[in-house]
């Protein structure tokens, strides 16, 4: 219906219907990074890409990323449409370069669905859907990551980067900076996700560390 009044609606749509269903993984890991922004996930995924010779990826996917802006304006739930059908474009992105590489992956569906749990919900942590809700549960028709990380540092530090980095917030950055509630809700929701869960991994000491910690994760938990 929206496509009537948002063009782009129609590419996103477009570009879905050529998605065949049920994506395949190849024999390659696919490791997915999570995170609110300013926790290192740029210089992470960038630095595993080199180690392991893969193949990084985003979501959205730079096919319709293009586009992210004009459905940022739109009502929450074309928003959330939007986020969710480009992770289901990404797996078939996912699908085809795991049968050459591993798979590196900036922001994945855990990230769609922590965002709209944290803002369909008010108020504190305790007022989040119960942990064993199934809005949780990874959909079972998306392709599945191998692994997921979610990278958490200090909210002063957090801030402290994003000062320096100076750059244009979005409109749920600047939720996030304003509405420490908010910010909680959605990392509970991320730490509450399950098949996969993430694994939490403390973004705070020097890339090396960082990069040092999660590397020894993902060999003890993906076979090469």
């Amino acid at each position: 219906q929206c496509a009537e009044r948002i063009p782009e609606a129609e590419a996103v749509l477009d570009l879905l219907e050529k998605c065949p269903e049920h994506q395949k993984k190849g024999g390659f890991p696919v490791i997915v990074f999570e995170g609110l922004d300013a926790t290192g996930k740029t210089t992470v995924t960038q630095a595993v890409k080199d180690t392991l010779n893969g193949v990084l990826l985003r979501s959205p996917p730079p096919c319709i990323s293009q586009w992210r802006t004009v459905f940022d304006d739109e009502p929450t739930p074309i928003k959330r449409a939007f986020y969710a059908a480009g992770n289901y474009i990404l797996a078939s992105e996912i699908a085809k370069a795991s049968t050459q590489a591993p798979v590196i992956i900036d922001r994945y569906w855990h990230s769609t669905a922590a965002y709209t749990i944290a803002t369909e919900t008010s108020g504190k942590v305790q007022d989040l859907p119960p942990a064993q809700d199934e809005v949780y549960q990874w959909p079972e028709d998306l392709l599945k990551p191998d692994l997921v990380f979610l990278l958490t540092v200090d909210p002063d530090e957090r801030v402290r980067r994003l000062q320096h980095r100076g750059l244009q917030k979005t409109k749920e950055e600047a939720e996030l900076e304003a509405n420490s509630l908010f910010r909680q809700r959605v990392e509970e929701s991320y730490r509450r996700m399950v098949n996969p869960a993430c694994q939490e991994v403390d973004a705070s000491p020097s890339k090396e560390e960082v990069l040092k910690t999660v590397l020894q994760l993902i060999e003890k938990h993906c076979a090469f």
